[in-house]
């Protein structure tokens, strides 16, 4: 790392849960920047779940649309910079990986695998903090994906295949990589920044914000469940955090039906971008979980396009008494992972047998801006949901979830899904036998949790070695 130069931070872990800590200067500048500057680097002190004035930025599905009683909390994470929450992500692994000597954005050309939001969200943090990206990732991802990618700079490769095509973004990755030695591997499917992100600030930020729903009146403290599609396993890292909260809280990860790889040893292709990645990722603590999930790909495509189509929002407020204010909320903060990690939470209630007390929360990664090219596409497949398709899509697709497709996490089962790592980390990627079995004992999971102060100390100390130069 340059010591004669200075590198371009953001907020530590600490400040991106709680953003009230920022000094407040460096806050107003970086609240104005996110619509008359949003390409400038102050806009990195923006990454967290909570807005301006401190609200947690969330929704409560109502029964009329979920079918069940007990309350479905949803973060919603449009309002990051990027329209996604994979910036945090993106951020923390770059800031650690500079503050640790592991990379020199003077020298170093930062390489992001990726199936969409984390590429863009690597872009766009390696351009706020001065280096040059290289994003790979399937060539049949939504138009929009690639668009925003190289409007934050970064350049695109493509490879074969769709969303769960990442054994040939690895081969990509080590292409490249052989051709130049100054390329630097930022994989979210193995870099514990990602884990440090997700376990950290939006694992508590959950934690407050299921204090504050029983403030409301909603729920009773705690969370039952948490819901996550697993993608790199970063955004499921979250409940590694509430199960220390809460003994009983269960963790409940989501594939795809067309791709259920911890479920069934399964492969296939998919059109749930972001999630269902045909590998058992590093950062993943599979050991943790409770259940396996699997949604459909088409079915969390056909409830995203309700909220999308003029029709479908219209049965939402006459028949189902939504208000419309809501409606159109909705229609701008989810995507099609946001629709399957909401079947997920549904299925939970089910499962588990959840009553109104209870409080299951999921994520919504990104908004429907990412989708407008496959809605077109639904469109022409499926034709435009009017009112009465919307209702019926509504009770079979919300109401009428069924409790298949679940897996349980026995001990037996949790075992099957560790062994699957084996595969891609060992045969494939370089890890070894020894780290592997590490990750059975809950203290190597631990040890990467508590690096988390570890980094905040060192950039703290960064700072203040800068306002002494």
């Amino acid at each position: 790392m340059s010591e004669e130069r200075r590198l371009i931070t953001g907020p530590t872990f600490e400040e991106m849960l709680h953003p009230h800590l920022i000094d407040p200067a460096i806050r107003k500048q970086a609240h104005e920047a996110r619509t008359t500057d949003p390409l400038a680097s102050i806009n990195l002190f923006n990454i967290s779940w909570r807005e301006y004035d401190g609200q947690i930025q969330y929704i409560v599905l109502p029964p009329a649309l979920t079918g069940v009683q007990t309350p479905i909390a949803v973060l919603t994470s449009i309002h990051f910079p990027t329209g996604s929450h994979k910036v945090g992500a993106t951020y923390s692994v770059l800031l650690e990986k500079e503050l640790f000597g592991d990379v020199d954005p003077w020298k170093h050309t930062l390489i992001w695998p990726s199936t969409g939001n984390y590429g863009i969200g690597g872009a766009y943090v390696a351009g706020r903090m001065g280096c040059k990206s290289v994003v790979i990732l399937p060539e049949e991802m939504s138009q929009e994906r690639f668009d925003l990618i190289e409007s934050y700079g970064g350049q695109v490769v493509k490879t074969p295949g769709c969303e769960s095509n990442v054994k040939e973004i690895y081969d990509e990755v080590k292409r490249i990589m052989a051709t130049d030695p100054n390329m630097r591997n930022l994989n979210q499917f193995e870099v514990m920044g990602n884990y440090r992100f997700h376990y950290y600030v939006t694992g508590n930020t959950i934690i407050d914000l299921a204090r504050e729903l029983h403030e409301q009146g909603i729920g009773s403290g705690k969370v039952s469940a948490y819901v996550s599609a697993m993608g790199s396993g970063g955004t499921i890292a979250a409940a590694d955090r509430l199960k220390q909260e809460w003994y009983d809280h269960k963790i409940v990860g989501l594939e795809p039906i067309q791709c259920p790889t911890l479920a069934l040893n399964g492969y296939g292709g998919h059109d749930i971008q972001g999630i269902g990645d045909k590998h058992a990722t590093w950062i993943h603590n599979v050991r943790n979980m409770d259940a396996i999930m699997c949604i459909d790909d088409i079915e969390s495509k056909l409830g995203l396009q309700i909220f999308a189509d003029e029709g479908g929002k219209e049965a939402l407020v006459k028949d189902f008494g939504m208000d419309p204010d809501v409606v159109e909320h909705y229609a701008e903060v989810l995507g099609i992972s946001s629709i399957c990690n909401i079947y997920g939470a549904i299925k939970t209630v089910k499962h588990y047998s959840y009553g109104p007390d209870d409080l299951v929360v999921t994520i919504a990664t990104d908004g429907l801006d990412r989708y407008g090219s496959v809605m077109d596409n639904m469109r022409r497949d499926y034709g435009v949901v009017d009112r009465a398709e919307g209702v019926t899509r509504v009770r079979s697709l919300f109401h009428g979830l069924r409790t298949d497709w679940i897996f349980d996490g026995t001990p037996d089962m949790r075992e099957r899904w560790h062994n699957l790592k084996y595969y891609t980390w060992v045969e494939q990627q370089g890890k070894t036998i020894e780290e592997l079995n590490g990750q059975k004992d809950p203290a190597w999971w631990e040890s990467e949790q508590a690096l988390v102060q570890e980094i905040d100390r060192r950039l703290l100390a960064y700072r203040a070695k800068q306002q002494t130069e």
